[in-house]
């Protein structure tokens, strides 16, 4: 039960619905071929990301003399922005849309766009960075690390999957569905920002 709570923290870290609309966007015109190896592509992107930031990013405290629990607390604000961002904002609306109807232009575009923006900023954000860094900084054993790497696996291939029916979801559940969804994730983002503030702060001043 706690690796499924993990793998979930993780996936609402990532923002799937906003990340889902966002791609959507991008992808407005592509076939279905092409936006199925852009998701298999941004899955790879955000793996290998997330993977760095969650292996290396303690070397950052050691480096700048930054302690956990300030970084929680600095992490926290930045992940509360995101989350008010995603409960005030319309994610369909303010997406940079290509229409693009040319395929082999679209094609070209599919190496472009699957690490920059979808991978970085969209996906794995200054939020998401922050929690990710935090995390990983507390998993200090060899077991640890390998169960928050498991952990990253299932939430990034469940986000993957996503991605890859991302136009069968928008065809049940309209791009109303998926902005309200994704209003959802931001309260659930809000919630835990909270939490690291809180933890940081009760950490910091005890």
């Amino acid at each position: 039960m706690a690796i499924v709570n993990n793998v979930l923290k993780f996936l609402f870290l990532m923002t799937p619905f906003f990340v889902l609309s966002m791609f959507l966007a991008y992808t407005q015109g592509w076939t279905i071929k092409q936006k199925r190896k852009l998701s298999l592509r941004v899955g790879f992107s955000v793996f290998c990301t997330s993977l760095v930031l969650f292996y290396f990013g303690h070397w950052i405290f050691q480096v700048f003399d930054i302690t956990i629990d300030a970084f929680r607390i600095g992490g926290g604000g930045l992940l509360f922005l995101s989350a008010v961002g995603l409960v005030n904002g319309n994610v369909v609306d303010k997406a940079p849309v290509d229409r693009e109807e040319d395929s082999e232009v679209a094609e070209r575009k599919i190496s472009n766009i699957s690490v920059v923006p979808l991978a970085i900023p969209v996906t794995v954000g200054p939020g998401t960075t922050a929690a990710l860094l935090v995390s990983g900084a507390d998993a200090t054993g060899l077991w640890s690390k390998v169960y928050g790497t498991v952990s990253l696996f299932f939430a990034i291939g469940i986000l993957t999957l996503m991605l890859f029916v991302g136009t069968k979801i928008e065809e049940k559940v309209g791009k109303n569905g998926i902005v309200i969804l994704s209003k959802v994730t931001g309260l659930i983002l809000a919630a835990m920002a909270a939490q690291m503030i809180f933890t940081g702060a009760k950490n910091y001043f005890v």
